[in-house]
């Protein structure tokens, strides 16, 4: 029903208005010399009109009809729950401290390293399911603390995320990523197998050469993202913070996983598939039938609206009325006599 419904409409249009406009060509070209001169030729846009009603009137049809068939989408703040086994878990670990508040992120150095890792979360929540994806995030800092766990309320994560200083929880100190990465990995002994991922953003820090957890096997991809700019280093707490890239892609090698520098761009997709645990949901993201149907309607009626208008000012290449003779102002003669 959702999809021939639309089509015989728009099959049923097409061959009506193309009828109509056979029939209408007919009766123009009999008045050719009234509407168009002695040529008996319209303009460009003049011999183009049918053709373009017919395509006008077949994608108005099948984009309301599509629309009117679909079934409706909403937003509702009751949220089906999902089963324990089916969930989809995304494990932040976030570092807090507070060179995280220093602006030297993004591509023009503008942002905070704290914005631009939420913009990487962001990047990743929105190509991912969002019906089955859990969040659960762990701050670090001189220690580690779960803040939230298991939701799926996007706006909790980005109130979470907005300069909100997580640091001021701590005691001040050195960032202790590995006191993360052993809260996060306790935190998922209870899922199951393969259903999680986890993601560490931080501008670096200093890692023992032992004592790295090891994750559980719910954890089945784990991405390491830095943030800051890796080149110049920012004053603060008597030294020069810079995103320290050769030990976070320690930390990534160390834990199996992946590491990109997201302070300039974002995770790209295909190293989201390549994790294997989030998976991307590329029906929900990509342009679909209700997409494609709103933007033929708009074309459709976009097209019918402006016709006329068209029409008006360069269907004919015949301007009727009296033809302005140009005048020119005649200056006397001035007679010069001879003198013999």
């Amino acid at each position: 029903m959702v999809t021939t419904t639309p089509l015989l409409l728009a099959a049923a249009a097409f061959v009506l208005s193309a009828g109509a406009e056979w029939i209408h060509t007919a009766r123009v070209r009999s008045v050719a010399a009234l509407a168009f001169g002695p040529g008996k030729k319209a303009g460009l846009p003049g011999q183009l009109a049918p053709f373009i009603r017919v395509a006008a009137l077949t994608m108005l049809t099948w984009g309301i009809a599509t629309l009117l068939v679909l079934p409706p989408t909403a937003h509702r703040s009751v949220v089906k729950e999902v089963e324990p086994k089916e969930r989809q878990h995304l494990l932040l670990v976030l570092d807090v401290s507070p060179s995280m508040r220093l602006r030297d992120a993004g591509a023009g150095g503008k942002e905070s390293r704290m914005s631009r890792a939420r913009a990487i979360v962001e990047s990743i929540i929105a190509r991912t399911a969002h019906d089955k994806l859990h969040t659960t995030v762990v701050a670090v800092y001189n220690g580690a603390r779960p803040v939230v766990e298991e939701t799926r309320d996007l706006e909790i994560l980005h109130n979470l995320m907005d300069d909100l200083p997580m640091h001021q929880a701590f005691e001040p100190g050195k960032t202790k990523l590995l006191e993360g990465l052993s809260e996060a990995a306790e935190i998922a002994k209870k899922w199951p197998r393969g259903s999680a991922t986890l993601v560490l953003i931080s501008d670096g820090d200093s890692v023992p050469a032992s004592g790295m957890p090891k994750m559980p096997p719910a954890v089945g991809g784990v991405l390491v993202a830095g943030v800051g700019d890796p080149v110049k280093g920012t004053f603060i707490d008597g030294h020069h913070s810079r995103q320290d890239g050769s030990t976070l892609r320690q930390i990534a090698t160390r834990l199996g996983g992946e590491y990109h520098d997201g302070n300039a761009k974002l995770v790209p997709t295909a190293m989201l598939q390549r994790l294997g645990t989030l998976v991307t949901d590329r029906a929900t993201k990509l342009p679909g039938q209700r997409e494609l149907a709103m933007l033929l309607t708009t074309l459709g009626a976009t097209l019918l609206a402006g016709l006329p208008l068209l029409l008006h000012f360069a269907g004919s290449r015949w301007q009727p009325g009296p033809k302005r003779v140009p005048t020119t102002i005649s200056r006397p003669t001035q007679l010069t006599a001879s003198i013999p």
